[in-house]
């Protein structure tokens, strides 16, 4: 019941067209690739970053109370 069929998507495609055009939905599609990428590029920086902290923090002696 919650699954769109493929009706419903093309009736969902026909009314983006509609509302911002033709032409500017390559562009909008274009725009939300981009952020996409430097988003997961982001993430992966602070993963490798939060690994080498764990790391260096593993590796370093520790202090005897």
């Amino acid at each position: 019941m919650g699954a769109m069929s493929p009706w419903h998507w093309a009736i969902v495609i026909v009314v983006l067209v509609v509302v911002f055009g033709s032409k500017r939905l390559p562009g909008a599609a274009r725009g939300l690739g981009q952020s996409l990428r430097i988003f997961t590029s982001e993430m992966k920086e602070l993963q490798g970053e939060e690994l080498q902290r764990d790391g260096s923090a593993e590796g370093a002696p520790r202090e005897s109370d």
